[in-house]
């Protein structure tokens, strides 16, 4: 989710932030900074053959080690996480970077908001620079930014964090580049191979255009008047040149082209483009159209995803409608994927009626691969039926357990992820806005394992389907995700313990997503070589 409620300007260059496409022609993704502790001291044993006895090894250290937190969070910061499929670009940076940005471009900070602004500043504010003088100052602005120490009272955790972003705005837009430095870092260092990013491509000359033409309840009509005269393809070109001066920001930043890169640089990614849903339907029409033109001419973009409050007046009265349109345009574009928030709802957030049809709608009705949240699941009209459907279609749900537990107050055995997952539903673990909510990837997994009691295994395959479940082109590595299986090219293959055969070399040479997913596996075997190794350094001591 991410709060679009910022000024035209703004927006367009948060556009910018598609930067990270060069990523997409970077080097494979080196092996991650995962923070591992010194290798013992004895000469270490060969690493250990893949299968379900070296996992259950690895699920029996886990158990021994649940009540050790230093050494909890030293094996999940170590563990393989796959790929993060929900995050938004401004959300994910950390508050320390955007307060040190608000500072360098000499912003000012509105007394009582904590609201960045630009100067000169006036009369209610302070400047930004003080941020590095004044301790005080900075944790107050550190809490308005972020749900550092929030306690719910007058202000609920749903309106503190949607605040964030209009709090923040300001200082984020300027130097995308640099976002994506950090979030690319901070992906390569949790020791996860893949992203998708959320943004907003050129959402002023979308809505310039959706101004102009106006809405049109005929929806093919309205999109030939989109395409008029060249209009679309106008609004297109700026969103990729946006891009591309971005992504200048970000080599730059990372050191890409450097003898000494940073690690982020080498890690892919693909971006998902946002349509502000609380928008009047002829921007949101149009916003849906650039970002499948997008997703049909550039493979650095691949998906449409609408964002803003679910919970948004407009985007309850319209929310039929929105799904109805991607309904359409799915069938324009075909190539062009779409994974929605949709079921980030609880009972008391809305009335009870809304609560009874957004994943049902999503999913059947905007054909949506993915689903952001899903938190209201048990309050959909059949939810036994859509479960069997979602289970059967393998359309996979994205959940960010921190964000859903910060917004909506729903975690623990109240959180449907056990359902989903008991159903058979793909699931996967995501991040969200990791800087407003103050975690990391590692988090999440560490929760879930706490929370849910899952072996290592069960956390392995979660991090699997984080890939699987990616838009990623080409091949899997499984012939099946259930179980992981890999294809018969693959199938007699060790990642991580011999360099891949003929067959599956030009398996892999021909399919990304096998790519990313073999490098996943080579990473599995190593972090059970090193666990297993620390296990028994511990049994000997």
């Amino acid at each position: 989710m991410i709060n679009n409620s910022r000024s035209t300007a703004r927006n367009r260059r948060t556009v910018v932030i598609a930067l990270g496409l060069a990523l997409l022609t970077a080097p494979a993704a080196a092996a991650a900074d995962t923070g591992a502790p010194p290798a013992p001291t004895t000469a270490p044993a060969p690493a250990p053959a893949p299968g379900p006895a070296t996992e259950h090894r690895v699920s029996a250290f886990l158990d021994s080690i649940r009540d050790r937190p230093q050494d909890l969070a030293a094996f999940f910061r170590q563990l393989p996480k796959g790929g993060d499929l929900h995050s938004h670009l401004a959300g994910a940076a950390s508050t320390e970077l955007l307060m040190d940005l608000a500072v360098t471009d000499g912003l000012c900070i509105e007394n009582g908001t904590q609201r960045a602004l630009a100067p000169p500043c006036p009369a209610n504010s302070r400047p930004a620079a003080d941020l590095r003088t004044d301790a005080e100052f900075r944790q107050q602005v550190l809490r308005a930014w972020s749900m550092q120490d929030f306690t719910p009272g007058e202000e609920s955790g749903h309106d503190h964090f949607f605040a964030t972003f209009g709090k923040f705005g300001e200082a984020s837009w300027r130097h995308p580049g640099k976002l994506m430095a950090e979030v690319a870092n901070t992906v390569a260092r949790q020791n996860q191979f893949y992203q998708e990013l959320m943004i907003t491509p050129n959402s002023p000359g979308a809505n310039a255009l959706a101004d102009r033409v106006g809405y049109d309840a005929n929806l093919p009509r309205m999109r030939q008047k989109l395409l008029a005269d060249g209009a679309m393809d106008q609004v297109v070109r700026q969103a990729r040149t946006d891009a591309d001066q971005g992504l200048a920001e970000f080599r730059a930043t990372a050191r890409c082209d450097s003898a000494k890169p940073d690690p982020g640089c080498a890690v892919p990614f693909r971006f998902i483009s946002q349509v502000s849903r609380n928008s009047a339907p002829e921007r949101v029409f149009t916003q849906m159209v650039v970002a499948m033109e997008l997703a049909e001419r550039d493979p650095r973009f691949v998906a449409v995803n609408l964002v803003q409050p679910e919970d948004g007046a407009v985007s309850l009265r319209d929310y039929s409608l929105h799904m109805r349109m991607l309904g359409h345009l799915h069938r324009v574009y075909p190539r062009a994927h779409i994974t929605l928030h949709a079921g980030e709802l609880a009972p008391g957030l809305v009335k009870p009626e809304d609560l009874r049809f957004h994943i049902a709608e999503a999913v059947n009705v905007a054909h949506a691969e993915r689903i952001g949240h899903g938190v209201d699941i048990r309050h959909e009209d059949g939810a036994d039926g859509l479960l069997r459907s979602m289970a059967e279609r393998r359309v996979a749900v994205e959940v960010p357990l921190s964000s859903n537990d910060q917004i909506l107050g729903v975690s623990g055995p109240e959180h449907p992820f056990p359902l989903y997952r008991q159903r058979g539903v793909p699931v996967v673990l995501a991040t969200d806005d990791a800087g407003v909510s103050r975690i990391t990837i590692s988090d999440e997994y560490r929760r879930a394992a706490t929370t849910y009691d899952l072996s290592y295994r069960e956390l392995k395959d979660l991090a699997r389907a984080s890939l699987e479940y990616a838009f990623l082109p080409g091949r899997s590595l499984w012939r099946t995700p259930d179980g992981y299986r890999p294809v018969l090219e693959c199938l007699a293959e060790r990642p991580g313990k011999r360099e891949p055969g003929r067959l599956c070399a030009a398996f892999l040479a021909a399919n990304e997503k096998a790519v990313v997913e073999w490098r996943q596996e080579a990473a599995f075997t190593a972090f059970e070589q090193r666990v297993l190794a620390s296990a028994r350094g511990q049994a000997r001591s």
